[in-house]
This record gives C-alpha cells, sequence and structure tokens, in this order.
C-alpha cells in the first residue's frame, strides 16, 4: 500500500507522532497536509526527545524526504527553529525537506490577531492555542492572504502586507491591543523568506510524481477528528479539515492516489481547551490517567483534562474517514485500574443516542452511557504479543474494535519506538 493516511480519531492528541515515526521507517517520503504550529508531535528515539510543530516526524529517519504541503498555514520563524535545533543536534535536512510555495504564512500580526479575537470572546473563549492559525486560515479564505510564494518576492510583499495590517490593526485597537507596525513586519519577513527559500517547491508535482513511481508516501495529519472544522465539536475546533478528506486539497494529490487510512486512538480521552467533553473524569481515576499519560500539551504546555474512552467519537471517526487499521496507544496507562469504562453511547434529554450531536451546546449536555470492564494491575510496558497481555486488557482491545468496527493494528505499551505490540503485522512499517 504505498500511500496512507495517518490520523488522529479523538481530539487530538492520541500519539500521532509517535506512530508515525514507527511508520516512517517504512516511507519514503512523509507529509503534513494541514495545520500549523499549533500541532506538537513527538518522537522519542533512545534517550532524545523531540518535538515537531511544522516538521513532519520522518525528520528523525535516516533518508526519509519530509514535506510541508500546501495545507498547511507555516509559521515561518518556528520552521527556521526546528530547521536549526535539529541541525544542532545532529540532524541534517539539506535535501531531505520541502516547503510547497503554495502554503500560507502565520505572520506575526496572525498571533495578535488570536490573542485579541480570544479576548474579546469575553467569558466563551475558544481555547486556541495563539499561534495565529484561525486569523491566517480566515485570510486564506478572504483571498487577503499571503503564500510562501509571495514572501519570496519582497518587492510585492510591501503593499500587500501593509494593507492586511491596516485592517487588523482595528480589531486590535478595539481589544486594547497596541497596533503593529507595517514597516517592522515586511522587514522580518523578508529575513526570515531567504532562509527558506532553498526549501521551497512545487511540492503537489513532487507527490504526484513519487505516486505515480510507487514510492511509499506517509500523509500525517494534526490535531484529531473532533476538531475538524466540518465534523468535530464546532466552534471549539481547529481551522482546518483534520480528517483524510482534507489530505487531497492540502497536498495536491489525487483522491485515487490514497490506498490506505490509519487512525491513531488513545486507550482513554483527553482533550485542550474549551468545548464538549462528556466523559471528562475529575476524580481518582481522571487524576490517574493525567499523571501517569504524562498529560500535558506538547505546544501550549496546558494540562490535558482526562476521561473514559468516548466510543460515539471514535466510531463516528472511523466511519467518516473510512479507517483501514486502527494504531491503539497508551494502554499502559491503564494499569492499576480496578475498573475501566468505555462510553458506548450517549443520553441527551431522556433519548440514547449513538452520533455526536451538531449543536455544540447539545454536546455539552451528553451524558456517557459507559460498560464497566475490569481493570489489570500489571506492568504490560514489556510486552510484545498480544496473548502475553493480561487477559483484562486483551478483552479491553477487543471491545474497542467490536465499539469502532475496526481492527486494531498496532498497540503502543510506552513512548519509546520499541514499546508496541504489532497484531499480526498488517500496520504497513510495523511487522
Amino acid at each position: 500500500m504505498p500511500v496512507t493516511a495517518v490520523f488522529g480519531m479523538q481530539w487530538g492528541d492520541e500519539g500521532k507522532g509517535r506512530v508515525v515515526d514507527l511508520l516512517a521507517s517504512a516511507s519514503d517520503i512523509v507529509v503534513r497536509f494541514q495545520g500549523g504550529a499549533n500541532a506538537g508531535h513527538t518522537v522519542i528515539v533512545g534517550d532524545e526527545k523531540y518535538v515537531l510543530h511544522l516538521l513532519p516526524s520522518g525528520v528523525v529517519q535516516d533518508g526519509t524526504l519530509n514535506v510541508v504541503g500546501n495545507g498547511v498555514v507555516v509559521d515561518p520563524w518556528t520552521l527556521v527553529r526546528e530547521i536549526d535545533g535539529l541541525q544542532a543536534r545532529g540532524i541534517d535536512l539539506t535535501g531531505r525537506l520541502l516547503l510547497s510555495d503554495r502554503a500560507h504564512v502565520v505572520l506575526p500580526h496572525h498571533k495578535r490577531m488570536d490573542e485579541a479575537l480570544e479576548a474579546l470572546r469575553g467569558d466563551r473563549p475558544l481555547g486556541t492555542t495563539s499561534r495565529g492559525i484561525g486569523p491566517t486560515y480566515a485570510d486564506k479564505v478572504r483571498r487577503a492572504g499571503m503564500r510562501v510564494a509571495d514572501i519570496l518576492h519582497p518587492s510585492d510583499v510591501a503593499a500587500s502586507l501593509e494593507a492586511n495590517i491596516v485592517a487588523w490593526n482595528a480589531i486590535l485597537d478595539r481589544a486594547g491591543m497596541p497596533a503593529i507596525d507595517p514597516a517592522e513586519a515586511v522587514d522580518q519577513v523578508g529575513e526570515v523568506a531567504e532562509r527558506l527559500r532553498p526549501y521551497v517547491a512545487d511540492t503537489a508535482d513532487v507527490l504526484i510524481e513519487a505516486w505515480q513511481s510507487g514510492r511509499n508516501i506517509l500523509l500525517e495529519g494534526a490535531q484529531g477528528f473532533a476538531l475538524d472544522v466540518d465534523h468535530g465539536s464546532y466552534p471549539y475546533v481547529t481551522s482546518s479539515n483534520t480528517i483524510p478528506a482534507g489530505v487531497f486539497a492540502g497536498t495536491g494529490m489525487p483522491p485515487k492516489s490514497l490506498d490506505r487510512v490509519v487512525g491513531i486512538v488513545k486507550a482513554y480521552s483527553t482533550r485542550v481547551g474549551a468545548g464538549p467533553f462528556p466523559t471528562r473524569d475529575t476524580g481518582p481515576a481522571g487524576q490517574h490517567l493525567g499523571k501517569l499519560g504524562n498529560e500535558f500539551g506538547a505546544t501550549t504546555g496546558r494540562r490535558r483534562d482526562c476521561g473514559w474512552f468516548d466510543g460515539v467519537v471514535a466510531r463516528r471517526a472511523a466511519r467518516t474517514s473510512g479507517v483501514d487499521g486502527v494504531a491503539l496507544t497508551k494502554l499502559d496507562v491503564l494499569s492499576g485500574l480496578d475498573e475501566i469504562q468505555v462510553c458506548v453511547a450517549y443520553e441527551l434529554d431522556g433519548e440514547r443516542i449513538s452520533a455526536p450531536p451538531a449543536y455544540a451546546p447539545d454536546w455539552e449536555r451528553c451524558t456517557p452511557v459507559y460498560e464497566v470492564h475490569p481493570g489489570w494491575s500489571e506492568d504490560i510496558s514489556g510486552v510484545r504479543r498480544f496473548e502475553d497481555l493480561p487477559v483484562a486488557a486483551q478483552r479491553y482491545v477487543r471491545s474497542l474494535e467490536a465499539l469502532m468496527d475496526a481492527p486494531v493494528e498496532m498497540i503502543s505499551v510506552g513512548p519509546q519506538r520499541d514499546r508496541f505490540i504489532a497484531m499480526g503485522g498488517r500496520l504497513v512499517g510495523v511487522s
């Protein structure tokens, strides 16, 4: 299966970086197709920990070409820092990184706008990362954005950028925030553009040719299904399509190129920011999950709310995206719990429902319908075969498969590269 898409099936933070790193060992090219520096994908290699925000998770694999696709909104300063940071750690991306000339650029005023818009929402904030993602996508849709190709032409930058900043300054003034100096912004953009020039390419053309020649391509999504701008818990979502359907717009590859969809799902649920989270647990169990799972955002450092596995969300994610196989992460974190609950449906106004409601206040009023499973006490971090897991853990995994109607093909039992269980070798790159 040469072209595989990987995406998160919950509210993000499912462990996509760790799984993509494994799959990248059998891939020629790894591609980010949406989102921006609001993503935080963590890869652990031996004693080394890499937290990536814009770079694809294949950068730590020798010989892999990494592509930042046109669907990504790129903070050029963050990207340069990531490149320099890897260089300092002995990872050279020369000839191994391509940046789409059609990707839109996150500029300093977009971050300021993110903060201003959150402030103007008063007591109903969305809980954004303040990385400028929403305002950049807004500029893109209203045809006022700047792309990588644009900032490489300094003579054209000034007029476009100044007009944009004047419009945004009016909103900053309403929020009581200082205005942005257009001239200063123009100078900053010119400097960073030259740093990125060697990596810029028509990545759609590169990817189409690679697909036509049969090369293995891994498409890496950011965030997760429940944060998708169309299918998630709107308006408490990100500003892009996080599901595999976003691959084609975000890369320029044709729909028929996709061979396989792999969904990443955590063995429990977490969420950062505002919005519905029916299975949230603030008691001892939730504290157990947060502590053992080290549940802090890789991008923001914010503590994640923890709760039980939400089968309503995971099932909808699997159905919407046509999941071929699931990578189940952090099963080891459940060790030590006497009982484990799984949400199999919601109850809303006395009615049992099996799909998330469209109206966010309704979703917030949903109460979970739980099935209770026995827990286990054993440390499973050293287990490498499914049949060696405690019987309770095996039954738990099988119950999730039935709930999602999708096979679990890999189970992670720790953050390190070698701590996983391959289920029959079906997952590409993990056998």
